[in-house]
C-alpha cells in the first residue's frame, strides 16, 4: 500500500517500475529510482527534438567555489518540484482583496487574546476563506488521475500551509479544516509550525491535503507564482499587503490591499473558474461578515 500512494502521489504507473525485491516486487525506492532517472532523461519537446540541460562549466576558473551536498529534504523538494512542473500545465491568477477590515479586526482579537494563546494570523483567516471557496468550486478540491481518465473529487478539506524552515519548505496539513473554529484553527497552526521548524513533523502530518495555502507577506514582495503541491491541483499564495489608493463611494480613501496568486492545474480547471475562484476568495477577504457566514 505505501508504495501505491508512493507511485500514485508522484504520478507514476507501476507497470512501468522494474521490481527489486523477491517475485519482482516493487518498492518504495524503486519507484524513486524511476523518478530520478525520468528526471535525468532529456525531455521531449513539440516536433519531437529532445531538451536536455547542458553540462555546468567549470566555476573554478573563474574565481573560488564550495560545493555542498544537498539536504535529504531539499532532494525530496527538489524531486517533487521537477515532476509537478514536467507534469502539469500551471497558471497563475492574481488578484487584489481588500482586508482592511479584517485586518483591523484580526488586530482587536489578538489584542484580547490572553498572553501566549496562539495569534489569530491572516494564513489562519485564509484557511477560512479558502474553505469557504472550495465548497463552491468542489474542482479545486480535486485531483486528476491520467490512468483511469478520471477527477477525484475529494469530500474532505485537508488544508496545506506551507512552513519556511531552516533546512527547507515542508507542508504540514490541517485536517478537516471545516470543522474547526478560527480559534482551534489558530492554535493548530501555531503547533505544526512550532513542530516544523524544530524538525519534529511525522511525514503522516504532511499527507493527504487537498490545497495548499503559502504565505509570503511576512517577508516581503508583490507578487509570486506558486508551484502546485501535485497531486493537488492548486496552490493558493499570499504576498504582502500594502497601503493604496482606492475609489470608493465617491472618494480615494487609503485601503490595504493584499495580493493573492492562485495557481491551479489548467488541465481541470479553466481559467473563467480560476478568476472566479479569486474573486470568491476576494469578496470573502473584503467582507468579515460574509467571511464568518459561509465559514
Amino acid at each position: 500500500p505505501a508504495t501505491r500512494r508512493y507511485a500514485r502521489e508522484h504520478g507514476v504507473n507501476l507497470a512501468e517500475v522494474p521490481g527489486s525485491a523477491r517475485g519482482g516486487r516493487v518498492t518504495v525506492e524503486d519507484v524513486k529510482s524511476h523518478i530520478r532517472a525520468r528526471m535525468a532523461q532529456p525531455a521531449t519537446a513539440a516536433g519531437g527534438f529532445t531538451i536536455s540541460a547542458p553540462p555546468l562549466p567549470d566555476f573554478s576558473k573563474y574565481g573560488p567555489v564550495e560545493k555542498k551536498p544537498l539536504s535529504n529534504l531539499r532532494k525530496k523538494i527538489a524531486e517533487n518540484l521537477a515532476v509537478t512542473w514536467h507534469t502539469v500545465p500551471a497558471v497563475t491568477q492574481y488578484d487584489q482583496a481588500d482586508i482592511t477590515d479584517l485586518e483591523a479586526g484580526r488586530k482587536r482579537i489578538t489584542e484580547s487574546l490572553p498572553k501566549g494563546a496562539p495569534k489569530v494570523t491572516m494564513t489562519v483567516l485564509a484557511v477560512k476563506a479558502v474553505v469557504a471557496a472550495l465548497k463552491e468550486f468542489p474542482h479545486f478540491n480535486a485531483s486528476l488521475d491520467l490512468q483511469t481518465g478520471e477527477a477525484v473529487y475529494k469530500h474532505y478539506f485537508h488544508i496545506g500551509i506551507a512552513v519556511d524552515t531552516e533546512r527547507g519548505l515542508v507542508v504540514p496539513v490541517i485536517r478537516d479544516a471545516d470543522k474547526k473554529s478560527i480559534r482551534d484553527l489558530a492554535a493548530e497552526v501555531a503547533g505544526l509550525a512550532e513542530k516544523a521548524r524544530a524538525g519534529k513533523l511525522g511525514i503522516d502530518e504532511m499527507r493527504g491535503g487537498t490545497f495548499t495555502i503559502t504565505n509570503l507577506g511576512g517577508i516581503g514582495g508583490t507578487a509570486f507564482s506558486p508551484i502546485i503541491n501535485y497531486p493537488e491541483v492548486a496552490i493558493l499564495g499570499l504576498a504582502r499587503s500594502n497601503i493604496q489608493p482606492v475609489f470608493k463611494d465617491g472618494q480615494f480613501a487609503p485601503r490595504l490591499l493584499m495580493p493573492l496568486c492562485l495557481t491551479y492545474d489548467h488541465r481541470i480547471i479553466d481559467g473563467a473558474d480560476g478568476a472566479r475562484f479569486t474573486t470568491r476568495l476576494v469578496q470573502l477577504f473584503s467582507d468579515p461578515i460574509r467571511l464568518l457566514m459561509e465559514s
